[in-house]
């Protein structure tokens, strides 16, 4: 029992207290023959005032540590990995088709697949930019963003070179040709989804989730536009800088005949939802994965 009195509290007064008994109801009789009358309650003596008030800290969101930080890191590790190990794939198999066959058909898919790591690498040095948000590297990422544009058709394109399934002739077998089109064709398209994805996180920072997905649509449908380009025109990304002018004639020429309207705008339209609905796909399952609160389980 503490021997203090109210001027020097105990450190665990207040802590916990008893209330004081309860004054008994008016006109009531005392219990006892002499029952003393019922004290008025006294209040709890106040803290010295010597005794400094306690102090909360306030932490800003921006001074708060990046919890997804080093999950986002590591996404992105495992990422570029996979996508690495698949492009090592294909050339394991497009070389031992070399070796098999003593011929180089197909060697164009190693070339389209150099390709299709452009816009890759240009789309992640634009979203390391954005994630700087300092307004000098502004003109840096619309170079890059440029640059992601012209080359973003060459990463679905190798969709397209299953066109040239069984027309080699050699001693190959017909699987093994499938499989290794389909492996380039996956990688190929993988590449093109991150690539889309990581322009998309850009302009969805900067202008809202609506301009983000009215990014995704416009994007598609350019890219596939310039899939046919290159299939059925035979024009490359870098033609847009070393020869626009027969580019633009001979793309003129075709969107006005309209003998040539029909392939042009089926095969785009066709094109870019088929890749809208495996990018959507991939999106929702993205999300559909990722643990509640946006933060990453270790």
């Amino acid at each position: 029992m503490s021997l203090r009195g109210p001027d020097h509290p105990d450190p665990f007064d207040g802590a916990v207290r008893r209330a004081p008994p309860a004054a008994p109801p008016a006109g009531a009789a005392p219990s006892g023959p002499s029952a003393p009358p019922a004290a008025a309650p006294t209040e709890a003596p106040a803290p010295p005032a010597d005794r400094p008030a306690p102090v909360r800290y306030r932490v800003s969101p921006q001074a708060r540590p990046d919890a997804r930080s080093p999950g986002r890191h590591r996404f992105a590790y495992a990422i570029i990995g996979l996508l690495s190990a698949a492009s090592l794939v294909c050339v394991g198999l497009i070389v031992a088709r070399f070796e098999y066959s003593h011929t180089y058909h197909y060697w164009f898919l190693l070339w389209n697949l150099v390709l299709a790591w452009v816009p890759f690498v240009f789309a992640a040095i634009a979203y390391s930019l954005a994630s700087a948000r300092r307004a000098v590297l502004y003109v840096l990422i619309v170079a890059a963003a440029v640059v992601w544009l012209a080359f973003f058709p060459n990463a679905p394109y190798i969709l397209t070179d299953f066109l040239h399934l069984g027309s080699m002739g050699d001693i190959v077998p017909g699987w093994y040709d499938v499989l290794m089109l389909y492996w380039f064709a996956w990688t190929g398209l993988m590449l093109g989804i991150v690539s889309l994805y990581l322009m998309q996180e850009i302009v969805a920072r900067g202008l809202g989730m609506t301009a983000g997905w009215v990014f995704v649509v416009v994007a598609a449908g350019l890219g596939s536009f310039g899939i046919y380009l290159g299939r059925f025109l035979r024009w490359n990304s870098w033609d847009i800088v070393r020869r626009p002018g027969p580019l633009a004639d001979e793309l003129l020429g075709r969107v006005t005949d309209r003998a040539s309207q029909p392939r042009l705008l089926g095969f785009t339209l066709l094109f870019a939802l088929l890749f809208l609905f495996i990018y959507v796909a991939v999106y929702i399952f993205a999300k559909l994965t990722k643990p509640p609160g946006g933060r990453e389980r270790s």
